[in-house]
Order: structure tokens, then C-alpha cells, then sequence
């Protein structure tokens, strides 16, 4: 009997095997949370930051939409400028045809040379491109231009030479002189003019217009961050009790300086938006009247309105403008923060 009942004892004596579970999920416990838990929480106390952030905004509509508005105005001066200069730009006609060299053939040459010259003449290297106009045709322009057709109908026979009108490249002034003294020298060519005065005027004024708008663009920009600065300072002023609770049961800088930050890009965001309605509508009215002042000089000239990808640049830079003003308010009074 005692032989029987031996093992019983030993299965009831024996110790049971260690349950491996507990050490794992202490092990678990002891390495923290895995990544996906983390990027969660990161995720979800930046949508609470913004849901707050627009909370608060629109708490206060009307004094934020003037705030939105008067940066709007200081984004869209430089901006609107910037574009008026590009319109005057495309009015003085390209570059290339701006600075044409005029090759005026001797009386002798006849339409087929003038046409052999104008092949050879485009194939050359630094010409875009190369127009003959032979002698009757440019008779009948002048004819038409000047008012002189009858006078002119009484010479015994056409005193305009052919010509051939070459668009370079490229402007620049000692490659167009070496290629108007290149050209001088080809036969039938009795003279080679090129006329870059109004060409260099039109450049100074136009590189005038670009120093004075990047001047008024940096002026305006200060003014920017000091406006979008001083209208956190007093977001930071109304929540500073509340602010300092947090930091004194633990809250890092960057849990404080987030809905902060939030706020002055969604302050640029609804800038951006509204200089963009603002140029649009500004330049339609303006077009109105240049397109009638246009059409007094036979001009089918109007003005280009807004580009998307300026627009876009224009919504991205002041949503920055308005990240950087936030952080730079934030930045220089969250020392003052600490809880006493």
C-alpha cells in the first residue's frame, strides 16, 4: 500500500513549474512603451493642442480676423508690388527681341540673298533666331507707319534697303558688340546697328523696382513678427496662471510653447489666405483700367493675375512667419513662467 500511495505524495510534495508569464510582462513593463504607444500620444497632444488653439481663436473672432487682416495687408504691399513688376516686365516685350540687331543690306541685294543671308545668319552661334524683310516690304510698312505713302509713290524707285533682323541668345553687351561686329562683316551688309540704350534703361529700372520692394519686403516682415509676437505676448499673459500650474506639476517648455506655436501659424495660415483674396481682387480692378488705357495704343496688354505657385509661396511664408513669431515670443518669455 505504501508503494501505491508513494506517488501521490510525490505529486502533491513536488513543486509546481514557475508560470513564465509575470516575468515576461515584467520585462515588458521594465523596457516601457513600445513606438506605436508613443507616437500615438505624440500624435494625439498635437490634435489637442490645435483643437485648443482654433478654440480659443474662435473665442475671439473679430479681434482675430483683424489681426489676420492687418498682416494680410503688410504681406500683400511687397507681394503686389513684386507682381506689377513682373507685368511691367512682359510689357517691355522679351529680352531677346528688345535687344535685335538690325543688319541693313546694300541696294544691290536682291530677296534671294536677302534670304541666303537670313539662313547663314541663324545658324550662327548666340542667335536665337533671324527675320529677312526685303525692300518692298519694308516700303509698305513705312508707307502705312508714316503717313507718306502718296509723297513716297512720286520717287523714281524705293530708297529702303533689305533688312535682316537678328534676336540673340542671350543679352549681354560685349557679346552683342563681338556678335554686331561679326555680323558687320558678312558680304551684303552695309551696316550693323544695335540699339541697347532703352534695353539698360528699362533694366536699371526694373533692378531699382527689385531693391526697393526686397527694402519694403524686410520693413514689412519686422513689422510681422512684431505684430504676431505681441499679440501672443497677451495670449501668454491671459493663460500665465494656468501656465505656471502646469509647469509646477511637470509640464516640459516644449508641452507649454506647442499651442502657442499652433496659434501663430493658423494667425499666418488665415494672413496668407486673405492677402491672396486681396491681390486677386486688387489686380482685376486695377486690369480694368489697363486694359483700357492699353487699347488707346492698339495694345491687347493685361495684367497676369496671381500665379498658383506664388500664391501657394505667399500662404507658406506667412504660415512661417507666424510659426517664427510665436517661437520667438514664447522663447523670450517662457523664462519669466516658472512657478513661484
Amino acid at each position: 500500500m505504501s508503494a501505491t500511495r508513494s506517488p501521490k505524495v510525490s505529486e502533491r510534495v513536488a513543486p509546481k513549474a514557475a508560470d513564465p508569464q509575470p516575468q515576461k510582462k515584467k520585462r515588458d513593463e521594465d523596457d516601457g512603451p513600445d513606438f506605436s504607444t508613443l507616437l500615438h500620444a505624440w500624435i494625439e497632444s498635437h490634435r489637442a493642442s490645435l483643437v485648443d488653439s482654433l478654440r480659443r481663436l474662435g473665442k475671439q473672432p473679430i479681434g482675430s480676423f483683424f489681426t489676420c487682416l492687418v498682416m494680410a495687408v503688410a504681406l500683400s504691399l511687397p507681394m503686389g508690388l513684386s507682381l506689377l513688376l513682373n507685368n511691367v516686365e512682359r510689357l517691355g516685350g522679351s529680352w531677346q527681341r528688345a535687344a535685335q540687331i538690325s543688319l541693313y543690306l546694300q541696294l544691290d541685294a536682291s530677296a534671294t540673298e536677302g534670304e541666303a543671308l537670313r539662313e547663314q545668319i541663324k545658324n550662327l552661334p548666340g542667335v536665337a533666331d533671324a527675320e529677312y524683310i526685303s525692300r518692298d516690304q519694308a516700303l509698305e510698312e513705312f508707307q502705312q507707319q508714316s503717313g507718306l505713302g502718296e509723297a513716297l509713290k512720286e520717287l523714281p524707285q524705293n530708297p529702303l534697303p533689305g533688312v535682316v533682323l537678328v534676336t540673340p541668345n542671350e543679352i549681354d553687351k560685349t557679346a552683342l558688340e563681338a556678335l554686331r561686329q561679326k555680323l558687320a562683316e558678312l558680304p551684303k551688309v552695309q551696316q550693323a546697328q544695335l540699339d541697347l540704350v532703352w534695353v539698360e534703361r528699362l533694366a536699371a529700372i526694373l533692378k531699382l523696382g527689385d531693391r526697393f520692394v526686397f527694402g519694403l519686403t524686410v520693413l514689412l516682415v519686422s513689422a510681422l513678427l512684431l505684430v504676431i509676437g505681441n499679440t501672443i505676448r497677451l495670449h501668454i499673459e491671459n493663460r500665465r496662471t494656468e501656465i505656471e500650474v502646469i509647469k509646477l506639476v511637470g509640464g516640459t517648455d516644449s508641452y507649454v510653447r506647442r499651442p502657442f506655436l499652433y496659434m501663430g501659424a493658423l494667425y499666418g495660415f488665415g494672413a496668407g489666405i486673405l492677402s491672396w483674396g486681396v491681390l486677386a481682387f486688387g489686380l482685376d480692378w486695377l486690369n480694368d483700367a489697363v486694359v483700357g488705357l492699353a487699347g488707346l495704343y492698339g495694345s491687347d496688354f493685361a495684367l497676369a493675375g496671381v500665379p498658383a505657385a506664388d500664391g501657394l509661396s505667399l500662404l507658406l511664408g506667412a504660415v512661417l512667419l507666424g510659426y517664427i513669431g510665436a517661437w520667438i515670443a514664447v522663447a523670450r518669455h517662457l523664462r519669466e513662467l516658472a512657478p513661484k
